[in-house]
């Protein structure tokens, strides 16, 4: 799949939960006119195998958008015991507008939940650019009884962004797991946790946030 995705926001879906722009008051810039691109560099992990996992991005530049198809952990029952976690890695390409640099304020994730009672999971993702320290992990916690869609929302105050470096490409990538734990009461019975829908895809947007990069001398 390496290389296979590349989408510019001129044909990309329409996102309508993107975040509108900041004002210049906020002390953050508008999105850059220009489109950025995503490629995916790669793709690994058990809740993505090949040809599951697509990128778009918004038309106004301010989110982009990971959909899975094959995303799933479950527990308990003839589970397979390696089943109760799934994890994906995705290594991304972000082609910005000259001038500009970007970082990840938010993440929306997902999905249907199926848990017994005793029953729990994690669903939990962390993000940081290719060689550089800082790494940022998130985690949410779900308890059954459960037998309904989740969601999850990752937040940064926005003088704790991250931005990519100026001047130099960096990948970006972004880790998301979710574990089922079947407990001990009800461990007969299979709990499970997907980060899809019944229509066999789910939208995980992940926001932008934009600034100038310094003028060189």
């Amino acid at each position: 799949m390496a290389g296979g995705l590349l989408l510019s926001g001129a044909i990309a879906a329409l996102l309508t939960s993107a975040l509108p722009a900041q004002s210049p008051s906020s002390g953050f810039d508008d999105p850059p006119p220009d489109k950025i691109i995503i490629q995916v560099a790669t793709v690994n992990g058990s809740g993505c195998p090949q040809g599951t996992a697509a990128v778009a991005v918004s038309e106004d530049n301010t989110a982009f958008t990971v959909t899975y198809s094959d995303y799933l952990a479950q527990a308990g029952g003839s589970s397979d015991p390696t089943a109760f976690r799934r994890n994906c890695q995705l290594n991304l390409k972000v082609h910005v507008p000259g001038g500009f640099t970007y970082a990840i304020a938010s993440a929306d994730y997902r999905g249907f939940a199926s848990l017994q009672r005793g029953a729990s999971a994690t669903q939990r993702a962390s993000y940081y650019f290719q060689g550089s320290p800082s790494t940022v992990y998130k985690s949410h916690p779900f308890s059954g009884p459960l037998n309904d869609n989740w969601q999850a929302t990752d937040e940064t105050d926005w003088a704790q962004l991250v931005y990519a470096p100026c001047g130099v490409q960096r990948n970006f990538n972004i880790n998301t797991e979710i574990r089922v734990n079947a407990g001990t009461q009800s461990a007969d019975k299979v709990s499970f946790m997907t980060m899809d829908s019944t229509d066999g895809d789910i939208s995980t947007v992940y926001h932008l946030a934009w600034k100038e990069c310094p003028k060189k001398s």
